[in-house]
């Protein structure tokens, strides 16, 4: 888990229900995201860096220093490559994660935040704001040579986005009002959903979406096949982004430094005090 105002990384332990360990890394980590079973990338906005971490030893790898306001992160399924939005240069950049090098940048425009990958590691849909008039389309196939396809207006400014299991649909979410909507891949609208206090994240297992609303301090449970409202759950304010993993789902309370683990039909399961704001989590495997 990411501790936003303090120099480290906590690491919990879930079948304890308690912080184990502390990582140093430099200041402001905000987002963190598991790539290939045994590294995170950790992005420092206000510092202009990201952080490679060794999952195995639970140590730092690489600090890179060439960004301006990293954001969040998308594993390659390869494991060893990923994709970090830089909003202060308007651009994605690819990483790797072996050589702790920048392989390849493309320029969105705009304030690129959230993004999702598909399955086979060539397409990148991504928000292009904290609430978004468009969604980037960028093909990736050629990791040193990202390219810009198209870019898509939803019916609503945009925050979080995520490819279905399966990649034939993506789940759209709104930066600015209660609402969600599911596209094909061609950028056809396919459900209108409703959805409590903007902005909401989102993520999936292979029945389930589980949405977010850090404002309303909600999580709900929302069936893949139509959207339908399964469970609506009650976790603190400030638990934005969302983690869903190994029958679990995690999200971390900014406001209040809490980790919520909840399970496939959203029980809330634990709530463990990790530190004063914790934004962002991801499991380590």
């Amino acid at each position: 888990m990411t501790c936003d105002t303090e120099l480290r990384i906590a690491v919990v332990d879930l079948a304890a229900g308690r912080p184990v360990k502390s990582i140093p890394v430099p200041a402001g980590p905000n987002s963190i995201q598991l790539v290939g079973g045994n590294a995170a990338v950790v992005c420092h906005t206000t510092i202009g860096a990201v952080t490679i971490l060794d999952g195995t030893r639970l140590a730092v790898r690489h600090v890179l220093h060439d960004f301006v306001e990293p954001r969040y992160t998308v594993a390659h399924p390869d494991g060893r490559h990923a994709f970090v939005t830089d909003s202060g240069s308007a651009e994605v950049v690819t990483l790797d994660l072996a050589t702790g090098r920048t392989v390849g940048r493309v320029k969105l425009g705009e304030w690129p935040r959230h993004l999702t990958i598909d399955a086979a590691g060539g397409t990148l849909w991504v928000g292009l704001a904290n609430a978004s008039e468009h969604l980037a389309i960028v093909d990736v196939f050629d990791l040193s040579r990202p390219k810009l396809i198209r870019k898509l207006t939803p019916p609503f400014l945009a925050h979080d986005l995520g490819f279905l299991p399966g990649d034939r649909r993506l789940w759209v979410t709104s930066g600015d009002s209660g609402a969600m909507v599911t596209y094909n891949r061609a950028g056809q609208t396919q459900l209108h959903l409703p959805a409590t206090t903007a902005p909401q994240h989102v993520t999936f297992d292979n029945h389930h979406a589980y949405v977010t609303s850090g404002y309303a301090g909600t999580f709900t449970v929302h069936s893949l096949v139509n959207g339908q409202v399964l469970a609506t759950t009650r976790i603190p304010v400030g638990s934005f982004n969302v983690q869903a993993g190994f029958g679990r789902i995690l999200t971390p309370s900014l406001d209040n430094g809490t980790l919520c683990v909840l399970d496939q039909q959203g029980t809330l399961l634990n709530q463990i005090q990790v530190a004063s704001a914790c934004h962002d989590a991801c499991f380590v495997l």
